[in-house]
Formats: structure tokens, sequence, C-alpha cells
């Protein structure tokens, strides 16, 4: 079966469907503790190819209409992960976004380039309207991801979070779909 390429970006970054092959190199993106310090709870550390497995059999096997996750790519390299994820209720045309890239890969603009394709395609092929993203106050290399891929700050969510015992404040961006 052939990959389908969702959208190829500048410097070679490209977004395309996750492959259980891509389980290895996941594991070592993820095993690495300044990458999980600014994620959610609930990745295992040591994070293994194992844990790589059950993560990509669970998004391929996710609703198409309610998860939009993708590999990112350099080349031919696993560079990260990207998703948007529809809310449900009164949010169904709402999408949180979620990404992250490997150490190895940071300060070259791949962040950047993955959120703006992730979020052109959600908005060109779905009825979402709004994709919003919480980073961390903390993680100002995210917030920066987001301001240069177009989001807007909306606010300070105070003391929104508890990791690694310290209580986190937390930004709200969105993007709003152009009607």
């Amino acid at each position: 079966m052939k990959d389908e390429l969702i959208l190829s970006g500048s410097g070679g970054v490209s977004l395309r469907p996750w492959r259980l092959s891509d389980a290895p190199a996941l594991g070592e993106l993820l095993s690495n503790k300044k990458l999980q310090d600014n994620l959610r709870d609930g990745l295992p550390y040591p994070y293994t190819a194992e844990d790589g497995e059950s993560y990509i059999s669970s998004m391929l096997k996710g609703d198409k209409n309610k998860l939009f996750a993708f590999a990112i790519v350099l080349g031919d390299k696993l560079a990260g992960s990207i998703g948007a994820f529809r809310q449900s209720n009164i949010h169904s045309r709402t999408a949180e976004l979620g990404y992250y890239v490997g150490e190895s890969f940071w300060g070259r603009g791949v962040g950047t380039t993955a959120v703006k394709l992730l979020c052109r395609h959600v908005f060109e092929t779905t009825d979402i309207l709004r994709i919003y993203a919480e980073p961390f106050a903390t993680n100002a290399a995210s917030c920066r991801v987001l301001e240069k891929s177009g989001f807007r700050f909306e606010g300070t969510l105070r003391q929104n979070a508890v990791k690694n015992g310290n209580i986190l404040d937390m930004h709200m961006y969105s993007l709003l779909k152009k009607l």
C-alpha cells in the first residue's frame, strides 16, 4: 500500500500517515526527558518501540472524521508527531492541536511548517472552524511556533496544570478558518 503524502512544506518537512515501522524511531524521540517535560502526562519513560506500536495502532484505527494524526518527517527521518482532535457536543467544529518535534530537530522550523501544513489540511478538508492549542506558559518555543503559524494568543489559563509536581499556567492560542 502506497503512503498518502498529506502535504509537503518548506525545508523538506512533510506530513504522512503513521507506519508501524515508525515505532523504533518514535521510541527514540520520546525517550527524552526534555521533550516529555513539555507534554501531558501519561507517556511512559523511557518510551519503547512497543509503546510506539501501541500509539501508532491507535492512531491508524481512529475515526478519520475526529482524529487527524500524522508523522512529521524531515526528508526520510521521523521528526515528530502532530494531530488535531475534534471536540464534541457544542464544540464539534473545534479541534485541539497537539504536536512535538524531536530535540535533534529543534530550531529548524520543523514544528512551524508542520503546524501550518496540518491546519491548512484540516480547514480545507473538514467543517472544523477553530483549532486551538494550550502549551505550558513556560514552553516559549512552542508558543513561538504557534505565533509564527498564525495562531492568536487568547489568554493565560492560570494554575491550569500540575506537571512534575509544579503548578503551571498554560496559554490559550487559536487559529480560525477564514470564511
